[in-house]
């Protein structure tokens, strides 16, 4: 409950931050008298949908350590951290990307990477992880997990969300202006009722169609992410034996803002199109087939 809290109260902070940026850059006056300003409302989609991904791409590191509650083992002297911190610098070398802060945070069986840049990440691993799991396994997901930082999915998904928001933001007011203007035949210089109830119902409509386009993308970088492990590791069956094991266990829920870089999810039925995951099954075959 406190993590939907919190997830809802930054969702509410971005929202007046971008509120008060079209504000004071005048892009929120796309309705004149004249009809639809088009540049404007470009601007106005443009700050309303990269502001909102990439307010929560720069905030999703101290976020992550928030809503987990997870501590940073980098210096510690215990040796199951000692061994993962070790694990995990000695992929970042070999990927070719700074050292990441290591986190452990207590939870089901379940990994995440976060951060705005790949020389500033956060790769953590949850207490369930390291319970169920060998050490082979373990650093199979810990290489999962750093192969999404050095292809750079956090600023990658940021962009193709960006980017769909934009599109949602701009299409729906558009096509509420021609709704209201034109099918409704609203003769007043303001937007009527048709514009607002258009716009309120495309936002919803657009943004189901936009979310699906997201979590397709970001099942096509769990494939790479799996063979980026395999390649870390030098070879494939660990990241198999640690997808094989994982599709047994309870990954538990994590925040919204950290499950499209997680390594496990549960999608099925219709609601397989909006996960960030694609079943283990396809995963384990792709790897299986990956050169």
């Amino acid at each position: 409950m406190k993590r939907i809290a919190l997830f809802v109260l930054t969702n509410l902070g971005v929202m007046l931050v971008l509120g008060l940026a079209v504000n004071l850059l005048g892009l929120n006056r796309f309705l004149t008298a004249n009809g639809l300003n088009l540049t404007s409302l470009l601007g106005y989609a443009l700050v309303m949908g990269f502001g909102g991904a990439f307010i929560s791409l720069l905030i999703s590191k101290p976020m992550a350590k928030w809503t987990t509650k997870l501590t940073i083992i980098n210096n510690s002297n215990d040796p199951t951290h000692a061994w993962l911190v070790a694990a995990v610098d000695r992929m970042a070398q070999k990927a070719g990307i700074k050292m990441p802060e290591v986190g452990i945070y207590e939870g089901p069986a379940n990994a995440f990477a976060t951060g705005a840049f790949k020389n500033s990440a956060l790769v953590a691993v949850s207490t369930g992880l390291l319970q169920d799991m060998n050490r082979e396994e373990v650093e199979a997901v810990l290489g999962h997990e750093v192969a999404h930082v050095a292809n750079g999915d956090m600023v990658t998904m940021a962009l193709i969300q960006g980017v769909m928001n934009t599109f949602v933001v701009f299409l729906s007011r558009v096509i509420g202006y021609f709704v209201d203007k034109v099918v409704l035949r609203n003769q007043n210089d303001g937007p009527g009722m048709g514009y607002y109830a258009t716009t309120f119902v495309l936002d919803m409509l657009l943004g189901v169609v936009a979310a699906i386009i997201v979590a397709w993308f970001s099942r096509q970088r769990e494939f790479r992410a799996d063979k980026g492990a395999a390649d870390l590791m030098g070879r494939k069956q660990p990241m198999i034996n640690a997808l094989a094991r994982l599709g047994r266990l309870d990954p538990g829920e994590m925040p919204k803002t950290m499950q499209a870089m997680g390594i496990s999810a549960r999608p099925s039925g219709v609601m397989a199109l909006f996960s960030s995951h694609p079943p283990m099954e396809q995963r384990i075959e792709r790897l299986q087939q990956a050169a």
